[in-house]
């Protein structure tokens, strides 16, 4: 008896269906799609019991005659590709020619369509067959009735999730349509109730703003770049306003919304120093790219694709978003506020950190090369007189050179005393009024307070100094080096990293079994801090998967400002205070290197209210 069996039409008809129905979403979107290629700028999505029971798809495109609906179920027909030379070059959204097969396979169907100088067309079907099919009266466009989905498949029925959920999916579906084309207005509605309607007045923003809401709308910057006959435009989010999973994040290629784990990453690598652990961007992204440079036919849902081009791309959409993000720190404050300058930062010299009691200077020193001694420039003592001065002085307490590392330097030094009062300082637009718990600095502006978190300011400082650095960073040779012991994945890190950690400033060699001696730190980190800094860089190494050294770069240098930075509890001068204040309210800082902000505003009538002077 033979093994191998041809399968009946109707068989091959459910299989096919299962991969391009998977639940009612499935119809929602290849109706649309359909709608859209039709031309249509007006379209209305109805659904009832999550679209199991009951799907309608209206729109205003070009519809079809008689003896194109005729054929438009069976499988392979379609007006989108004429031969093989069309594969190549697909612009159109459904184009397998397997859509309206797919649905009708496993549903009950009407559909009523009429093109321009034709007769209207009604046609019914169950499970692929043609039950009905005659003339009737109905406007230029098409309306396409899909009902009782999976009737005659209950293995896939029961595995469909709640109407609830059903309902959300297909509501999810329309959106990312919607969204792909704001110049075409679709309204959707639920069980009777209008869930979403956009204008198709062709701006993203309007779009954006009633699809996705006013919050995430009113954080959003405007994106655009153009490169190698590539373009991508759209939306991203403020740093400001980001959100714990990746659900506001959308993409679309030639407008057809896709899911790429390239196009993803290129717009997380760009908040790479802006956004806290854990939390994502939003962001609308339309990508054009020619026809013939990217591969649609990867997935019978064609929700992914492939680039010939994925470095091009990804560069593309990351300069993108980086320039967007730039271009909000430089963008003019509300009106009463200091004027906002370019993040840039004027020339600081190197700072003594918090060690004014001691000098040092380092000479750049080449790396030792891809061994696991980390060799860091070479820590020669001058005179205090030829030391640079300090910046910042946050412990106020003389230390020993068991603490610093350091060797003291034989010439008076001024220590600087704790400041128990913070006087007041004027300024043009601002003024200094103290500290409160020894972490937030109050200032006073206009009708409004502005506190500031010194840690997460400082840290900023730091980071984007020596980030900005393009030579060696000053390292600081440690008295008494410290040692610590590493799991042989960590050690492995180490090696190597080890260039890029020589040219931050470390210095470490293997010190016995699983252990290592730390010779050396950046010059800003305290050597108290340098077991836990090695640790925690060993860590962020571990979870980066990117091989993009200026990635990991800047996961060091998070690590290294972090510690570096003073910290909250510490007595600080006015000296110190004032320099953050002028970073901070000139709108050069807005966000720590981990994404938290570094200030909160209470205005004059939040203060008001809270003491019920106003109502």
């Amino acid at each position: 008896m033979p093994v191998i069996n041809i399968l009946a039409p109707h068989v091959a008809d459910m299989i096919a269906a299962g991969e391009v129905v998977e639940r009612p979403a499935s119809v929602v979107k290849e109706l649309v799609e359909n709608a859209f290629d039709a031309g249509a700028k007006n379209i209305c999505v109805e659904i009832k019991d999550g679209g199991a029971t009951f799907i309608r798809v209206t729109d205003d495109g070009c519809g079809m005659a008689p003896e194109d609906a005729g054929i438009a179920f069976l499988r392979h027909a379609t007006s989108k590709l004429h031969d093989e030379k069309g594969l190549e070059a697909i612009g159109t959204m459904g184009f397998r020619g397997e859509a309206l097969a797919a649905i009708a396979a496993v549903s009950h169907i009407e559909l009523r369509t009429r093109r321009e100088g034709c007769d209207g067309t009604v046609m019914t079907l169950s499970a692929g067959d043609i039950l009905d099919m005659s003339a009737c009266g109905c406007p230029t466009g098409t309306v396409m009735t899909v009902e009782d989905i999976f009737f005659n498949t209950p293995a896939r029925l029961k595995f469909l999730k709640s109407d609830r959920s059903e309902a959300s999916a297909c509501m999810q579906a329309a959106l990312r349509c919607a969204l792909g084309r704001p110049d075409v207005s679709l309204r959707f509605i639920r069980d009777g109730r209008e869930e979403f309607f956009s204008t198709g007045d062709g701006k993203v923003e309007s779009c954006v703003y009633a699809l996705l809401g006013r919050d995430i709308s009113s954080a959003m910057l405007p994106c655009q770049s153009e490169e190698n006959g590539m373009h991508v435009s759209g939306l991203v989010s403020s740093p400001a306003l980001c959100r714990g999973n990746r659900a506001a994040q959308y993409f679309f290629c030639n407008g057809r919304y896709i899911r790429s784990a390239l196009l993803q990453s290129a717009v997380e690598q760009a908040y790479k120093n802006s956004l806290l652990t854990g939390r994502f961007p939003a962001c609308v992204l339309y990508l054009d790219i020619g026809l013939g440079n990217v591969d649609v036919n990867v997935h019978p849902a064609k929700t992914e694709v492939k680039f010939s081009s994925e470095k091009q791309v990804f560069d593309l959409v990351y300069h993108a978003v980086l320039t967007a993000l730039e271009n909000e720190d430089r963008s003019a404050p509300e009106a009463g506020a200091a004027p906002v300058a370019a993040p840039k930062y004027d020339p600081l010299p190197e700072p003594v950190s918090r060690r004014a009691e001691y000098a040092f200077s380092a000479a750049p020193a080449a790396p030792s090369g891809g061994n696991l001694s980390f060799k860091s420039p070479a820590v020669s003592y001058r005179p205090a007189a030829f030391a640079p001065p300090p910046l910042f002085s946050a412990k106020t307490e003389p230390k020993s050179p068991e603490t610093t590392g350091f060797e003291p330097v034989f010439t008076d030094l001024t220590v600087e005393k704790p400041v128990q009062n913070v006087e007041s300082l004027q300024a043009p637009d601002h003024k200094i009024v103290g500290e409160a718990l020894k972490t937030y600095i109050i200032v006073e502006r206009e009708q409004e307070l502005i506190l500031i978190d010194k840690h997460a300011a400082h840290e900023r400082m730091i980071f984007d100094r020596l980030k900005a650095q393009d030579r060696q960073i000053m390292a600081q040779s440690l008295l008494c080096p410290v040692t610590l012991k590493l799991s042989p994945e960590d050690g492995e890190l180490l090696e190597n990293k080890g260039e890029l950690l020589a040219a931050l400033g470390f210095e470490i060699e293997p010190f016995g079994e699983r252990e290592y001696i730390i010779r050396a730190l950046p010059a800003d980190m305290d050597a108290p801090e340098a077991a836990a800094a090695v640790e925690e860089i060993c860590e962020k190494l571990r979870g980066h998967k990117t091989p993009d050294p200026a990635s990991a770069r800047d996961e060091i240098l998070h690590t290294v400002a972090c510690k570096a930075a003073i910290k909250a509890g510490w007595d600080s001068d006015k000296k110190e205070l004032e320099a953050l204040v002028e970073e901070v309210v000139s709108g050069r800082i807005k966000y720590c290197p981990h994404g938290r902000p570094v200030s909160v505003v209470v205005t004059r009538r939040d203060l008001d209210k809270r003491f019920k002077r106003i109502v």
